[in-house]
């Protein structure tokens, strides 16, 4: 039985040489988890490890234990503990004496299996505790930067991933691309978006929808951003269908968005492959705001803007036949466009005197939704009974009935 035991603890320590080979866990590291495993043993045997000397060889698989007491009279015995009484102590050195320090060492295995288990158990729980400390310090790094991974497993509300590693990270599916479709096996690259702790438990989430995704990709295949000569200033997207970015650099001598978009696309081209064919507008940036809202709106020609500061809004005016540019297949040329300028843009057609303004219709229509009709640039009665109903409640975020009321109450305006 004791030799089982035995063998038992070293086929534990070569099993954490192995931990150790995979995971890359420094000698002192893997020594002190070992040690501290079997200190808390002890102490739960003898009350107290304090008096213990514990050596390892982790290479060898073997170890040491030596217990440290101090030499009393055979009469004066009280804790066998941390004593030991002259006689027994004379047994393994002769010339010892009253007072003196005692060390013999002990077999562990001698203790019972109990105690292997209970060893067992901590230095399992001591393993996976440095295993999880490691991967959240590992990702906690990586946060904003691109990470490849293997598709493990998938669900509905997210998809499993590997790294080389064997760690498991998260896809959530609100951080994909509407247009992705992922395998098992199959390679995804994706953001760190973040790493979560809870109850020293790390969830690595990673995203293929944030900004950051984007420009971490534009940095990869556009050498003046990597080095700083053309500069990021803003991305706003609607992953999978379009996205805006401004950029600006202070060489003269460059034009950031020919370099951004290269040659018959050729720089970009990879980028949007890799966004399932989401359209990238790159627009030079400007302090200049209604320069930066014209071009936001691009590609729709502006004939006239009116800037009001304060309350973040502007008046767009143009003609008829480029409002549908303006505002873009369901509305989101319009949406990126306000949130790349962090204003809020209402277009308006151009000589159309028989149109009405949305916000002259607040005695009948609720004001937040004129706003919300006003968010994808709908801010006339013509341009609301002009549209899709069904792509009005899509994108603004209303009630069929509510578009429909909307609807009819402008209808009237025209006797339609």
């Amino acid at each position: 039985m004791a030799t089982r035991q035995k063998e038992e603890v070293i086929s534990m320590i070569d099993t954490f040489q192995e931990f150790k080979d995979l995971k890359n866990i420094d000698r002192p590291t893997m020594i002190n988890v070992l040690e501290d495993s079997f200190r808390s043993v002890l102490a739960k045997m003898f009350e107290t490890d304090e008096n213990f000397d514990i050596i390892i060889n982790p290479d060898k698989g073997d170890f040491e234990i030596w217990k440290n007491r101090t030499v009393v009279a055979d009469d004066e015995l009280q804790n066998s503990n941390n004593q030991v009484s002259l006689t027994e102590a004379r047994k393994s050195v002769a010339d010892v004496e009253i007072g003196e320090d005692f060390s013999e060492q002990v077999n562990f295995e001698n203790f019972g299996r109990r105690a292997i288990l209970n060893l067992r158990q901590t230095l399992a729980a001591k393993i996976l505790e440095l295993q999880k400390d490691e991967l959240y310090n590992k990702y906690k790094d990586l946060v904003g930067k691109i990470t490849t991974a293997e598709v493990y497993q998938i669900w509905k509300r997210e998809m499993m991933l590997v790294d080389e590693d064997g760690n498991e990270l998260s896809l959530p599916r609100t951080e994909q691309i509407a247009t992705d479709s992922f395998r098992k096996n199959d390679q995804v690259r994706a953001v760190v978006l973040r790493v979560d702790n809870a109850n020293n438990n790390p969830k690595i989430i990673l995203s293929r929808t944030a900004p950051i995704f984007l420009q971490r990709l534009m940095e990869r295949e556009i050498p003046e951003i990597a080095d700083g000569t053309i500069r990021i200033v803003k991305i706003v997207r609607l992953p999978g269908e379009r996205a805006k970015i401004a950029v600006e650099t202070s060489d003269d001598r460059i034009d950031p968005v020919g370099a951004c978009v290269g040659v018959k696309g050729g720089r970009i081209r990879g980028i949007v492959h890799e966004l399932r064919g989401e359209n990238l507008d790159v627009i030079p940036y400007t302090t200049n705001v209604k320069l930066l809202i014209q071009r936001a709106l691009s590609p729709a020609a502006i004939s006239q803007i009116n800037v009001y500061e304060e309350s973040k809004t502007a008046e767009v005016f143009m003609r008829p036949e480029e409002v549908s540019l303006a505002i873009g297949k369901n509305g989101a040329n319009i949406k990126l466009a306000c949130l790349l300028t962090d204003y809020q843009i209402d277009v308006y057609r151009e000589g159309d005197s028989d149109d009405v303004f949305l916000d002259n219709f607040s005695d009948a229509i609720d004001p937040w939704v004129i706003q919300a009709l006003k968010g994808i640039g709908l801010a006339t009665a013509k341009s609301v009974l002009e549209a899709d109903p069904a792509v009005i409640a899509d994108r603004a975020d209303l009630e069929d009935e509510t578009v429909e009321e909307v609807r009819s109450v402008l209808a009237k305006e025209f006797e339609l």
